[in-house]
């Protein structure tokens, strides 16, 4: 599933815009599955269905990027990396609730019902303008 924000702003300092820190989509969730679920590598590794040396790798490359959005008060956005979701998930404009649909073109929010909606898939998988 995607992340449920686009990334996180730093409060108190002002134009930080062009200094942003990117966390990749595979980043994001080995911090998700390491530090939050509390997995341990090899259960980490499985779910991301990569190595464990790669799942090390990526996720000092998310800590580093983490501590330095922190230490240098700079915004971290979650954006672009090599993911692929296997459904696609959808947020409703109107009430913000967030659901996957495999059916129909035209996609309506199960919560609400309305057709104001947008894809994340399409939202976090943006080329990282460097």
């Amino acid at each position: 599933m995607p992340p449920m924000i686009k990334g996180m702003s730093v409060t108190g300092v002002r134009g930080r815009k062009s200094n942003e820190v990117f966390l990749l989509l595979e980043e994001y969730e080995a911090i998700r599955l390491l530090d939050y679920q509390m997995m341990n590598q090899e259960q980490a590794a499985r779910e991301m269905k990569v190595s464990r040396p790669t799942l090390t790798r990526i996720y000092e490359e998310a800590r580093q990027k983490v501590a330095t959005s922190f230490v240098e008060a700079r915004d971290l956005v979650i954006q672009g990396g090599k993911v692929i979701f296997e459904e696609e998930w959808f947020k409703c404009n109107g009430c913000k609730f967030r659901f996957n649909h495999s059916g129909s073109e035209n996609p309506s929010c199960p919560a609400c019902g309305s057709t104001d909606v947008e894809s994340l898939n399409a939202m976090f998988n943006k080329e990282i303008q460097n």
